[in-house]
């Protein structure tokens, strides 16, 4: 037997889902992570598996996006064009919130004396005015390692119109120093915006040795399973994998490989229960994730964005990442969200996380903070003796002492201290889901919403209520769904270039068409094997002429030689522009930006059905006292989820318990299952 194996890292826990190749049957494992060295917890993970034949392995990361916000990266120097070493200080005077008085410029990741400058320049239409200087490169190299760098980013002016000069600094480091990290924008990022472009690649080198040896150590663990070297892959943050030797190249390509995976199996799910548009929501024991997948063409489309940002808050700018990543929204709150109250007397959910060591109260491992698991421990949602599938006790004493000061601060009982948790926590993930549905434009009783994570149909259900969403999906195996998504997911490369170009009579058609090529090209030099089995979808960046910002516009092309109806893509940009932003002008338009992206498939594991009613004997379900809010506490009937059955239907209130998380059905909701194993929670018809 071999299985498709993948593995997610989060917060708290570290996922494992494993599907056998020719049957479909799935195994999953749950362990908790293991920090600072989280492949220990990968390898835990494996080793859980009853038949550990791996065929093929996908891996989601959070060892980018901790060395980043934890600033436990390597010391980096930035070489870069003389005159412009402040560029990571000036960076783009922009303000998250204007009016804002607490605001703080952040600390660059480089200090300024190992910012250092070298003689080259190219123009902003490529043309090399003045060669780089390599002796001076070397002298510089010298004078970084003397200051104790240990990696180095190259950024040179307007090198994203033409790198040979870049090309050429790296090519006499790497014949001096073979062994040193060196990041390269011109090869991360083909777009225009300095700042952007040099930030990029100072985090990719900031983090690339951090990431080269967690690697390292993964390959070993891997090889003691039988791990073939060439199906090893990693997650994207553009929700593509990618082999491990092309995910050490770039590393910053993967600052949100964990999450990405929720939202490729909400598109997949969505897809295969027909959903138009779905709202992605990933609860964790830490963070909440959401995302909006809407339909383009005819199927959900995951939503990616160029530009993502670290450390960014109303009161600080952060650090751009020119990077194609999920556009996902995530706030502070999970099941080891700590409960605390401030200075004025004032209730508080989050951020801070009492994480996987030493975890909630109720975990006995002390902690003696409450947290958001140990308020739905105390109001009957969750088991005490089967969390985890039973892999784990959960002392609900311990749990209740931990809220008790706040019983006593707020002078209620310990059961309202708990709804009163769990409400703030709930209101917190509302305002998550308005963030990215209603201000954004969209309206979420037109919306799906997909919840995931060891959390997220453990609160699903009373977000959608709030908000008035018509139905909550719970997937197969939800409290692993963000390793599911990954072993749906293809292989997937982006590339793009700055391309300014009026569209009117002066528009070059043959330039436009060898741009194409080009970036076709590079993509089919980044995947080698067969070039046949390569999908591309091409888009570009538009704007009237005058404007700062651009709309992405996807472009339909047979070939990149084909010609392009130009009179089409402007009025299709018109009315792109006037769903965006209520307003479309006769203006003249131009392109800013080329963008192409290939795909090749990878083999998918075969999905199983649920049996139905009459292959399974169904067994009397338990009761427990459960508090639902404004329901009050309500005697409630407990079933497990294998015991589930196709078209199988329950009118709440219900708990439905699995090994990784439970999903709570209240009393004026019904669920039904789906042939898939999905389950589908309405509000009961009046």
């Amino acid at each position: 037997m071999s299985n498709h194996v993948a593995v997610d890292i989060g917060g708290t826990f570290t996922d494992l889902v494993s599907i056998d190749a020719q049957t479909g049957a799935i195994e999953v494992a749950k362990t908790l992570s293991t920090p600072p060295a989280f492949g220990t917890g990968v390898a835990n993970a494996l080793a859980m598996l009853d038949e550990p034949s791996v065929e093929a392995f996908v891996h989601g990361t959070t060892v980018v996006i901790n060395a980043l916000t934890e600033r436990k990266g390597t010391t980096t120097a930035l070489i870069t064009t003389q005159g412009f070493r402040d560029i990571l200080e000036i960076q783009r005077a922009n303000r998250p919130d204007l009016f804002n008085l607490m605001y703080e410029k952040p600390t660059p990741y480089v200090s300024r004396e190992l910012r250092l400058e070298v003689p080259e320049r190219t123009s902003s239409d490529g043309k090399i005015l003045e060669a780089v200087d390599l002796d001076c490169v070397v002298e510089r190299v010298q004078e970084a390692l003397s200051l104790g760098a240990e990696s180095i980013a190259l950024s040179f002016l307007h090198s994203y119109v033409n790198g040979a000069n870049e090309q050429a600094a790296k090519e006499v480091i790497e014949q001096r120093w073979p062994r040193l990290p060196v990041s390269v924008s011109s090869e991360i990022s083909g777009e225009w915006r300095e700042y952007p472009r040099t930030s990029t690649a100072v985090l990719d080198a900031y983090v690339k040795p951090t990431v080269r040896d967690y690697l390292r150590n993964l390959e070993t663990a891997l090889d003691a399973f039988d791990v073939p070297g060439e199906q090893r892959f990693l997650m994207q943050s553009s929700g593509g994998a990618v082999p491990f030797a092309l995910g050490a190249r770039t590393p910053i390509s993967l600052v949100e490989s964990g999450p990405v995976g929720a939202v490729t199996g909400a598109a997949f799910v969505g897809g295969e229960l027909g959903e138009a548009n779905v709202i992605s929501l990933d609860i964790g024991g830490t963070t909440a994730k959401a995302a909006l997948v809407e339909e383009i063409d005819g199927e959900l489309s995951v939503p990616v964005i160029e530009e993502y940002y670290i450390d960014r808050s109303p009161i600080t700018a952060g650090f751009p990442i020119r990077v194609p990543c999920v556009d996902i929204v995530e706030i502070g709150a999970g099941g080891g969200s700590i409960a605390w109250i401030d200075d004025a007397g004032a209730l508080h959910v989050g951020p801070r996380s009492a994480g996987a060591d030493p975890g909630p109260a109720c975990y006995g491992k002390g902690g003696t903070e409450p947290t958001l698991t140990d308020a739905n421990l105390i109001t009957g949602r969750l088991d005490a003796e089967r969390f985890l599938g039973g892999d784990m006790q959960l002392r609900t004493d311990l749990a209740r002492k931990s809220i008790q000061p706040i019983a006593n601060h707020l002078g209620v009982t310990i059961e309202d201290a708990a709804i009163g948790i769990i409400r703030l926590a709930n209101n917190k993930m509302v305002q998550l889901l308005r963030l990215v549905s209603i201000r954004r434009g969209k309206d979420p009783r037109e919306f799906a919403l997909i919840a995931s994570g060891g959390n997220g149909s453990l609160h699903a259900t009373a977000l959608a209520r709030e908000l008035q969403i018509p139905r909550v999906v719970v997937p197969r195996h939800p409290g692993h769904f963000s390793a599911w998504g990954m072993l749906v997911s293809n292989m997937r490369q982006d590339t793009q270039t700055t391309f300014v170009a009026s569209l009117d009579e002066s528009f070059d058609q043959q330039s436009f068409s060898t741009a194409w090529s080009e970036l076709e090209q590079r993509l089919r030099d980044r995947f080698g094997g067969d070039p046949a089995d390569l999908t591309f979808q091409a888009a570009v960046d538009m704007r009237y002429l005058g404007q700062e910002h651009t709309v992405r516009m996807p472009v339909h092309r047979e070939h990149p030689s084909s010609t392009i109806d130009l009179a089409d893509l402007v009025t299709r940009f018109g009315e792109r522009h006037e769903k965006l932003f209520a307003f479309s002008q006769e203006s003249a338009t131009e392109i800013i930006t080329l963008r192409l992206t290939g795909t090749r498939e990878r083999p998918q594991p075969p999905q199983t059905t649920l049996p139905t009613r009459s292959a399974i004997q169904a067994s009397a379900p338990r009761t427990r006292e459960v508090h639902f809010d404004d329901f009050g506490a309500v005697e409630t009937p407990v079933v497990d989820r294998d015991a589930l059955v196709a078209e199988q239907i329950l009118t709440g209130p219900v708990i439905v318990q699995e090994q990784a998380t439970t999903t709570v059905v209240y009393p004026d909701q019904v669920l039904e299952v789906t042939a898939s194993g999905s389950m589908i929670i309405r509000r009961k018809a009046n």
